[in-house]
């Protein structure tokens, strides 16, 4: 048997340390979709989605259905694990979007205890992360396509 090693800079289980990033992760930004599933009809007329938000020339409902989509519907699926680096991209691309064209490069924000790093820029890196390391095998895509 092997004795744990806190010294050590081999890896517990990289495999469970993935699944908890992506059930935190998804989880989380489910419930940012969700709210915004709920109140789209209020959000989609609303000033912000109206003037700020601008995606391929359109205001309004289009690019809130777009951010829907990636938040909750790719993160359930990152979630399960299944065809996790395909619904990364849009929610790379969410993340990307919102700290580069809607709050330009704000990665760091005075905050109220100090400063705080933008939170669309720390989902950007850890989705950017998941990209490279994959789901893991606690996933649907390593049980579909092994």
């Amino acid at each position: 048997m092997n004795k744990l090693n806190l010294l050590s800079f081999k890896p517990i289980n990289t495999d469970f340390g993935l699944l908890l990033v992506r059930l935190i992760i998804g989880v989380l930004m489910a419930f940012y979709g969700y709210e915004k599933l709920i109140h789209f009809d209020e959000m989609s007329h609303s000033d912000f989605w109206a003037k700020n938000v601008s995606f391929l020339g359109m205001n309004g409902s289009f690019p809130l259905a777009l951010t829907i989509f990636a938040e909750l519907f790719c993160s359930l699926l990152l979630v399960l694990g299944l065809f996790t680096r395909l619904s990364l991209i849009p929610l790379l691309f969410t993340m990307a979007y919102i700290f580069l064209v809607i709050f330009p490069f704000s990665i760091l924000n005075k905050g109220d205890n100090g400063y705080e790093f933008n939170t669309p820029f720390v989902y950007f890196i850890i989705y950017l992360g998941l990209f490279f390391t994959g789901p893991g095998k606690y996933s649907l895509d390593a049980k579909i396509f092994k």
